[in-house]
């Protein structure tokens, strides 16, 4: 089963179970993806959904962090619920040694010898680590890597 039939049947499940919560945090994420399709005139693949989740997710971090700082913390909490249900599509999460390891193999794969070689390097890793690691760590250690 692919990623958009399992919210498809996620959807349904909350919708069985009067979860309203739910179910309106996966519309919301239907909404998206359907958007997506609909504007680019594709059929959105796991990968594409990933992106898109990914997104989401970035916003309502954002979201998050400016309800807080204005003491609204019913709507941060309602935000952070969405969070909760996105975050159940997303696959797992690599250890930083893992990371780590992918950014040195990346790194000699590509014969990189400094910062003007991070494009290169940062187009291997980010079909292999795109949901699974934050990027803005990832572009950071690669610097890092590089610059040493």
């Amino acid at each position: 089963m692919n990623l958009k039939q399992q919210i498809t049947e996620d959807m349904k499940a909350a919708m069985r179970a009067g979860d309203n919560r739910r179910r309106d945090a996966i519309r919301l994420l239907q909404a998206a993806i359907k958007q997506r399709e609909v504007d680019e005139r594709i059929v959105l693949d796991d990968a594409a959904v990933v992106a898109v989740i990914e997104k989401m997710l970035k916003q309502r971090s954002d979201s998050i962090t400016q309800y807080e700082a204005a003491n609204r913390h019913d709507l941060a909490d309602a935000e952070k619920y969405e969070v909760g249900v996105l975050r159940v599509y997303m696959p797992e999460a690599l250890s930083d040694a893992e990371v780590e390891g992918a950014v040195t193999e990346a790194i000699m794969a590509s014969a990189a010898k400094g910062q003007q070689d991070m494009g290169r390097v940062m187009a291997m890793l980010k079909p292999k680590l795109s949901g699974r690691a934050d990027m803005g760590k990832v572009s950071a250690l690669v610097r890092t890597k590089l610059l040493s």
